[in-house]
């Protein structure tokens, strides 16, 4: 029996890197019955929405999807397709593992790390006030009445909140992860030297919940420390649970780790629905080129793979992505060691060689 999956192509090199991915997949040897959706410009474009219903509903009814990368922009325009699916399907863990690869050019040799990012709350759960705005004006008159710490009239606002439940939450799905995935220690990253009531809490919360895991250890760092302890001895770490900016930056830090954004792959996880993507963007530049890196993509595949409870498929998947890797000629251009465009691989091309591998 086939599986139902969403899959929603993205725009930029997204449908490039998820038709690679799809083929991969059919090569596993599990079936799939794929819901292609729309989501992004295209589907703006199109529907008059960047984020149609349709595409929710499919999900929703499907209980997993596959997404490519989808442009946001920066400053201004609409708000980031990531977060409205994350936020609407209540996809509250994001999953980031980073992991060595040979082959993969990169400072470091020997990564092995996971990342559970709160994927609700902190700065990106979306609350936010313009300057100069009536909406702004009465915010900060609210603060400034109630508050020493005065904001200034011409501000922009954003609301950091932190809940009892969303920390324990997601702190309860990071030790649950590594106990069902032999994981040894679970690291909480915060601030909450300086943020003592938001950090503070998290960080609170991470402690009871630590508790409860007696057999997994249990150590917490400050963010700008974590980020100094994993450049200088990362194998002393193994899983790190976070609020979701922190989150956002330290995935991007542990994938620079492994040679970075091309083969960090995620998944986002929620009550009965996962999505699962690339971590990169959609970098527009190079669409309709055949030359974007699908190994990402691939990657969170074989996350939605172990997702679904097959193991072996996700298994072959990996070692095939890493075998074509590994030799090094098959592969696009910034996998290859002398980044030489003439003699790459398109998008296509390494798909093919991962598939022969499978099929072997």
């Amino acid at each position: 029996m086939a599986y139902q999956v969403t899959l929603i192509p993205g725009d930029g090199i997204g449908p490039e890197v998820a038709e690679a991915t799809r083929r991969v997949l059919d090569a596993s040897g599990v079936a799939f019955d794929w819901d292609h959706q729309e989501a992004g410009i295209e589907a703006a474009e199109r529907h008059g929405d960047v984020l149609p219903e349709a595409t929710l509903a499919s999900v929703r009814r499907n209980g997993v999807g596959l997404k490519g990368p989808i442009t946001t922009p920066v400053g201004g325009g609409f708000r980031s397709v990531n977060v409205g699916l994350r936020h609407s399907l209540g996809l509250y863990a994001n999953l980031r593992p980073g992991k060595t690869i040979e082959g993969v050019q990169s400072v470091f040799d020997d990564i092995d790390l996971v990342i559970v990012r709160e994927n609700m709350e902190d700065l990106y759960a979306g609350v936010e006030f313009d300057t100069g705005t009536a909406e702004a004006t009465q915010v900060i008159a609210g603060i400034n009445a109630i508050s020493a710490k005065k904001v200034p009239d011409d501000a922009a606002v954003s609301i950091k909140s932190i809940t009892p439940g969303g920390s324990r939450r997601i702190c309860e799905y990071a030790f649950n992860y590594a106990r069902s995935n032999g994981r040894k220690k679970v690291t909480a990253v915060h601030k909450a030297n300086i943020m003592k009531f938001t950090d503070g809490l998290f960080l609170r919360v991470a402690q009871q919940v630590a508790a409860g895991y007696p057999e997994i250890e249990f150590n917490d760092r400050i963010v700008d420390n974590m980020c100094m302890q994993l450049m200088q001895k990362p194998a002393e770490y193994d899983v790190l649970v976070m609020p979701n900016l922190y989150g956002d930056i330290v995935s991007d830090l542990v994938a620079g780790m492994v040679g970075g954004l091309g083969v960090a792959p995620s998944g986002n996880i929620g009550e009965g629905v996962a999505v699962f993507e690339p971590i990169h963007g959609s970098a527009p530049s190079h669409a309709g080129k055949n030359e974007a890196n699908p190994a990402a993509m691939i990657l969170a595949g074989a996350m939605m793979l172990r997702h679904l409870g097959e193991q072996a498929a996700a298994g072959r998947v990996e070692l095939a992505g890493a075998e074509v890797i590994g030799a090094g000629e098959r592969v696009t251009y910034d996998l290859r060691a002398d980044r030489d465009p003439s003699k790459a691989a398109g998008t296509s091309g390494m798909a093919d060689a991962i598939i022969e591998r499978l099929s072997a």
